[in-house]
């Protein structure tokens, strides 16, 4: 894909130097070089320049030569966009001056294997489908930018859905197939210029596996194919679709992507010291991990499992049942039993790690729950969502209290660079300089937001407006086209208005993403619209699932809605989304709306997108929206609108009722007023003041160089030290745990407590009586749990007064009660010797 760019290359810029700009990713997020393609060919649409590299093969060598020779400015542009190329490429991320090699200058030989479904990269690259997909690309950019070693895994997809709809409204989907030669990949060799290949076992064969790269800045994506010509028909197209429904595909394809993507790794020389898995659509990878550290240690598979476990990191990202899969037992038995012999246990103990109720043979298994036994660190991906998931998944922690289960956040971000206009991206560097570009962000420095004049960034905002009115326009003409559909219910020409404030909408077609929430009352939605003197449009996009009926209804409502008051003009659907159409909208909408029903929604980062637009958000309290409220100053600017209160609501009719009133009154008491409240510059000031506070303390905090820092120093790091700790000399110590924790399990059964509360004028004494068993008071730590109505629960560690024998007595001294309904229990746990600070599903004892 790409050559040496070692010091013999000339200093002007030729055709192999920007191919080599253009096959790696890194120009997605690069102004400079988005416009010098631009320029390039100055009739191409927004999507035909998301592939540069087919732009330049179809110019030609001699056709740019000549185009540079004619064009003294554009050759300059080529000059530097290729020189910054050259720049980053020489820096590799493991000799760069980046934030990771000179703040954590001791750990530089961390590699972490990033895996995923889907990475939302550019539309040249179409292996994606949603929110993942966008947050995985958003923190493989952000690793190269800031030179974390983080290598991206994933699968290889051919087929790509497209959606379109009929007069009616009605979705429908076509799919094409898209050559990997005519992708930004290459396909890996070895050293004797082989294609490199791995296998991957399945129901009586082995699947034969190709692998791919792309260059993301710094950072590699592996993708993986089955379409390899000594595979079956069937096999071959095991990779060929995102999502597939049947259910033998999908397990196939979590295993190729999980087993197959740590073999791929193997293969081109690369042992991840961490392993960061996203969904449970990436689980197996922790099964081949434990293979190969078996191996390499001469460990047992419990003793593997536990050498491992500090080093996987499992990221889990909506709270929705549906979005993990539940597999019937008999098939799951069918494609892990061959997993069972070479990790030396039966095909049952290999099933239970999946199974929500483990003892349950019946129950169905889940690779969402075998993540969550296997991970050291496990995640949400916003504060509310964090909440969630502890409540979601506290059965695989029985007894243990919801707020204790190990389940934390790292609210999502976005890669800013990625998402600025060209006008917005110049602002920024004019008032901040370009370390916004490659810092994690500093609240001090991003207030200098509100020093930038309001009418150069109005400007701004008025022409990013008027790009997405035209980008609408001609997506109309170009769906008119395809479908072959001569008759317009409205000229393209007149689709929208670019003075009118305009709410974007973009999302799945789901129920709990309540997209038909502003037809709750469609008489008075259609008022507001319609206002003569303040005006309001929506363009909104995105995808019901295919085999979702409900999903494609609502998109079709909202189509009829446009039809029957009239409003075809400004309630405008673009068809087939893509990463060229979620630029558009989210840099040129005003107001970006989300209604997804409390608690539904993980994070949500299309809002995070457009606020650094200077788009206010309106949403409601869910996902990263629900923090950005609550955390914001009350004494400045609003930096958006919310759609309701956190609730509770008695049941899901009256949320949306209060929900859809509270809609409409926002909207049209404060964003519609506003928006119009102009000066006599035409200005309106106190929108821009929101916009100004919106940017200013939105990007340092939702950006994903903040998200990906957050897991490094919170995960990967510290994952690296445990897990080196337990593999060195031998793996001595995680032989030692794996015994420990084997000896707790079997004698925990045998332990009591009882509790003993007198009061006293000034104090209360507390004893504790335990039954050790067959344990250690070494082994133990006995706590009291205390719980007041309205107050988070304390605990408080007691000292051990007496032991004899397997019987010991603790003691603790606490302060009067002052609230009649404070609680004190006693439990035990295990010692910290043994936990690492982290609970131990099922070693928790109580006094009641």
């Amino acid at each position: 894909m790409s050559r040496s760019l070692g010091s013999t290359r000339r200093n002007d810029a030729t055709y192999d130097d920007l191919l080599d700009v253009a096959l790696n990713l890194r120009w997605t997020w690069k102004i400079e070089a988005r416009r010098l393609f631009a320029r390039l060919d100055p009739d191409a649409s927004p999507g035909a320049l998301e592939w540069p590299h087919q732009l330049l093969r179809g110019i030609g060598r001699n056709g740019l030569h000549q185009m540079l020779v004619d064009d003294p400015e554009l050759s300059l542009l080529a000059k530097a966009v290729v020189e910054d190329f050259r720049v980053n490429a020489a820096s590799g991320a493991k000799t760069s001056r980046t934030w990771y090699r000179v703040e954590h200058r001791k750990q530089r030989d961390l590699v972490v294997a990033y895996f995923a479904a889907e990475f939302a990269l550019t539309d040249s690259l179409p292996i994606f489908a949603g929110g993942l997909g966008s947050v995985a690309a958003e923190q493989l950019k952000a690793a190269s930018t800031l030179g974390i070693p983080l290598i991206g895994v994933g699968l290889l997809y051919r087929g790509t859905s497209h959606q379109w709809l009929d007069r009616d409204g009605r979705q429908h989907e076509s799919w094409d197939m898209t050559s990997p030669s005519k992708m930004p990949i290459e396909l890996v060799r070895d050293a004797q210029g082989r294609g490199v290949q791995v296998a991957v076992s399945l129901p009586g064969r082995d699947v034969q596996v190709a692998v791919y790269r792309a260059k993301v800045g710094r950072s590699d994506l592996y993708l993986l194919d089955t379409a390899v010509s000594a595979n079956s028909t069937a096999d071959q197209a095991i990779t060929a679709r995102l999502y597939d429904s049947d259910v033998d595909v999908r397990l196939a394809q979590q295993l190729v992507l999980g087993v197959g993507g740590v073999r791929a790794l193997a293969a081109v020389g690369i042992e991840p010291d961490i392993l960061h898995l996203n969904e449970g659509y990436t689980a197996f990878a922790v099964l081949e991990r434990t293979r190969r550290v078996m191996a390499q240690e001469g460990l047992g598979f419990a003793e593997a499992r536990e050498a491992v476990r500090p080093g996987v990191v499992f990221t889990t990202h909506t709270p929705v049942a549906a979005g993990h899969d539940y597999f019937d037992p008999v098939v799951a038995a069918r494609y892990l039993s061959r997993y069972a012999g070479p990790l030396g246990v039966d095909p049952e103990t290999l099933l239970s790690l999946g199974r929500y109720r483990a003892d349950d043979p019946g129950d169905s298994f889940c690779p969402t729950v075998l993540a969550l036994r296997s991970a050291g660190a496990r995640n949400g991906v916003s504060r509310l969502h964090g909440r969630v998931t502890r409540d979601q998944w506290a059965g695989l922690w029985p007894r243990l209290p919801v707020d204790e289960v190990p389940i934390g956040y790292v609210t999502n971000g976005v890669h800013l660079q990625s998402w600025t206009t060209s006008a917005v991206h110049d602002l920024l560097t004019a008032t901040l300089g370009s370390k916004w570009r490659t810092t994690p962000g500093d609240r001090v420095e991003w207030s200098k937001v509100l020093e930038i004049d309001e009418a150069d960034l109005w400007r701004a905002k008025n022409e990013a407006r008027a790009g997405l009115v035209e980008f609408t326009r001609r997506r109309a003409r170009q769906e008119l086209a395809r479908r072959h559909d001569p008759i317009e219910r409205v000229p393209a020409v007149e689709l929208l208005d670019p003075t009118r404030l305009t709410i974007g909408f973009v999302g799945r077609f789901v129920a709990y993403k309540r997209p038909t929430l502003l037809l709750s009352d469609p008489e008075r939605f259609a008022t507001i619209l319609k206002d003569p003197a303040r005006p309001v449009q929506i363009v909104f996009a995105g995808k019901a699932h295919p085999n979702d009926e409900g999903g494609k209804l609502l998109l079709q409502s909202m189509m009829e809605f446009a039809e029957r008051f009239g409003l075809d003009d400004r309630v405008v659907f673009i068809a087939d989304f893509d990463t060229t159409m979620d630029r558009a909208l989210a840099q040129g909408v005003d107001v970006w709306l989300n209604t997804p029903r409390r608690p539904l929604e993980a994070c949500g980062v299309g809002g995070m997108k457009a606020g650094m637009n200077g788009v206010l958000n309106f949403s409601t309290l869910d996902g990263w929206w629900d923090e950005a409220c609550l955390d914001a100053d009350p004494t400045a600017p609003p930096v958006g609108f919310s759609i309701g209160t956190a609730g509770p609501y008695a049941d899901e009719e009256t949320q949306d009722e209060l929900d859809a009133n509270s809609l409409y009154e926002t909207l049209e008491d404060e964003i519609v007023a506003r928006f119009y409240d102009r000066d006599e510059h035409g200005v309106p000031k106190a929108w821009m003041a929101s916009v100004k506070q919106s940017m200013a303390t939105l990007a340092p905090t939702w950006d994903s160089l903040r998200m990906t820092r957050e897991y490094t120093e919170r995960f990967y790091l510290p994952g690296l030290v445990r897990s080196r700790q337990l593999r060195s000399g031998g793996a001595v110590l995680a032989r030692a745990h794996a015994r420990e924790i084997e000896r707790l399990r079997i004698n925990w059964p045998s332990l009591w407590i009882t509790i003993n509360v007198s009061s006293e004028l000034s104090e209360r004494r507390v004893e504790v009586s335990v039954g050790l068993g067959g344990l250690d008071p070494a082994d133990l730590r006995v706590q009291l749990w205390i719980d007041e109505e309205g107050e988070p629960p304390r605990i408080l560690d007691t000292k051990l007064l007496e032991h004899s024998g397997s019987a010991a007595r603790y003691g603790a001294t606490l302060a009067p009660s002052g609230a009649p309904s404070e609680e004190v229990v006693a439990r035990i746990v295990p010692s910290p010797r043994h936990t690492a600070g982290e609970a131990i599903p099922g070693l928790i004892t109580w006094s009641r």
